[in-house]
């Protein structure tokens, strides 16, 4: 069980051993005893996983058997020892040879620690086997533990070693027990000049960009705006002898629905829920600290994924009825579950790496079943609600101008029109105003580094829904100026592929930034990269597509079509 975090003079302090794993590689992690450690004395605590969050991180917690109280010294003592048979020297060896640390706990607070270290001229390896443990304590509250490791003992077969360990009460702290993290914490790393910068960078690029396309747009469309009075003053012959082109002549199709309207609305729900989800997790970490709990983020991140599902079922149902589609049950199935099944396909497929590996990310049954339950009974439902309230509420057309029978043909335009060069295009502006976050959120999530500026975070968010609308307006409307209508996929994909460039410089960090190396390591980088990419992707997508939709439904509404 979690510690209370109030204890009374000589009370037991569990030391969890959590994992084991190599320094490079943070997210290939083993159970502590997977390694022939052995375990003192003190009698086990059983110990289960109390978030759903612990158990998909790998969180593997077991006691070590030491014993250790409150505000009590213990000098330095042998608690168990290794009978180290070559078997066992090979299990050591191979660890020391590629940097294996290991983490514990005290009261939640992480502690980590090397296994070993090799001679310089890598033929002898070095075991270390006394920890020596440092408390600090703050009335009846631990705020600061430190780990010292020493007695470097040479690894030979079939001899004895003793692992030893020390408490040693530190002087009263002064450190609050709500600031004890702080020390965890690297703010010469994440409010470097560099990052302010480059806030500051993505905040003047939104000010041009929204001045830019105000400037043009409100510029461009007075003149078309005058342009289409006159041409409603001429006569029918007049009209017709005249050189129309424009944006207005598309009015007749331009509401028609766009293709794949099944697949389309499901996109745009998905993207609404992610929006969502983002912005209300972002908040909550700014206000709780999440970073404090272990597998806090992720299990609250999962909570506001299932609650907010009618967002999904309401932008996605009524999205579908406005385009006349009927098969509004199975496009309530495919909105609910297109990200549950992503996210857990990538999983189940890793999954079966890490259990080949024998690596504590591998999911237990019980966590897949829990995480089906919450799908089939807490979002599947709620979902259902949110579409039925988005058919019922905004699922009528109510388009400025009647959609023709027939489709207008669609004239040649020069290639830099074509819709497939403006998604290409339409993703470089959203990604240069968040790379240089996506680098501290990487080194956070691969490294090791605790990620806490959630105002950057908010910010950059807050950057990244306006220059994303800005650029998908600006491409929009060129496209409809070229008097090609199919505007619904092509805003949605222009903002969507911010996803490819940011999957791209996913490479570039794992190949130059990171250590990374093996099967295990590299899948999970490039699989979770993949599933994170894509999620930002729907959600830039979605952003994308509903401020061009306002646009659009404007300029239409303001026009009078005769």
């Amino acid at each position: 069980m979690r510690p209370r975090k109030n204890y009374q003079d000589k009370e037991e302090v569990v030391l969890w051993m959590n994992t084991v794993g190599p320094y490079h590689n943070r997210q290939e992690t083993y159970k502590y005893f997977s390694l022939p450690f052995c375990v003192g004395s003190k009698k086990s605590i059983s110990h289960y996983h109390e978030t759903l969050g612990e158990a998909l991180q790998g969180v593997e917690l077991e006691f070590s058997g030491l014993d250790i109280k409150f505000k009590d010294d213990v000098m330095p003592a042998t608690y168990c020892e290794i009978d180290l048979d070559k078997e066992k020297r090979d299990a050591f060896v191979y660890a020391i040879k590629n940097h294996y640390w290991y983490q514990m706990y005290i009261d939640d607070l992480p502690i980590w620690g090397i296994v070993g270290e090799a001679d310089e001229n890598g033929e002898d390896y070095y075991l270390w086997t006394y920890k020596k443990l440092e408390i600090g304590f703050n009335g009846n509250r631990i705020v600061d533990v430190n780990l010292t490791s020493e007695g470097k003992v040479k690894l030979v077969p079939n001899t004895k070693i003793q692992m030893s360990y020390s408490v040693s009460k530190m002087e009263k702290s002064d450190v609050k027990f709500e600031d004890r993290f702080d020390k965890y914490l690297d703010p010469s790393f994440f409010q470097h000049r560099i990052h302010w910068f480059s806030i500051f960078n993505s905040f003047m690029m939104v000010i041009f960009l929204v001045g830019l396309v105000s400037m043009i747009l409100m510029r461009t469309l007075r003149k078309d705006y005058a342009r289409y009075s006159k041409e409603e003053e001429m006569d029918d012959m007049d009209r017709d002898l005249g050189d129309e082109y424009g944006w207005k002549q598309v009015h007749g199709d331009v509401f028609r629905p766009s293709s794949h309207p099944l697949i389309f609305s499901s996109l745009i729900g998905s993207g609404c829920q992610i929006f969502a989800v983002s912005l209300i997790v972002i908040i909550v970490a700014m206000i709780e600290d999440l970073y404090t709990e272990r597998g806090s983020m992720l299990s609250t991140a999962i909570f506001v994924y299932a609650a907010t599902s009618p967002v999904n079922g309401y932008f996605g149902g009524s999205l579908y009825a406005r385009q006349g589609g009927r098969r509004w049950i199975k496009q309530m199935f495919i909105g609910a579950f297109l990200i549950p099944a992503m996210v857990c396909g990538t999983a189940f497929f890793i999954n079966f790496i890490a259990i080949y590996y024998h690596a504590s990310r591998a999911i237990p049954f019980g966590t897949m079943v829990a995480v089906c339950c919450i799908c089939f009974f807490v979002i599947l439902p709620l979902n259902l609600v949110g579409t039925i309230l988005g058919r019922n509420l905004s699922g009528q057309p109510n388009f400025p101008c009647r959609v023709n029978a027939v489709p207008r043909p669609i004239p040649e335009k020069k290639w830099f029109m074509e819709p497939a060069v403006i998604v290409c295009l339409g993703g470089i502006l959203p990604f240069g105003s968040i790379f240089i976050e996506m680098y501290f959120i990487f080194t956070s999530f691969w490294a090791y580094k605790i990620y806490y500026v959630y105002g950057f975070m908010m910010l950059v968010l807050v950057i990244l829904c306006i220059v994303t609308v800005c650029v998908t307006i600006v491409c929009t409307y060129f496209l409809l100026n070229a008097e090609d209508y199919r505007w619904q996929w092509t805003s949605f994909l222009s903002a969507a592929s911010t996803a490819i460039y940011v999957y791209m410089y996913s490479f570039y960090y794992y190949f130059f930034k990171t250590k990374m190396y093996g099967l295990f390591q590299t899948s999970f980088y490039f699989g979770y990269m993949a599933v994170f990419s894509t999620a930002l992707g729907i959600m830039c997508g979605a952003i994308g597509y509903m401020g061009t939709s306002a646009f659009v439904r404007k300029i239409y509404t303001n026009v009078k079509i005769d």
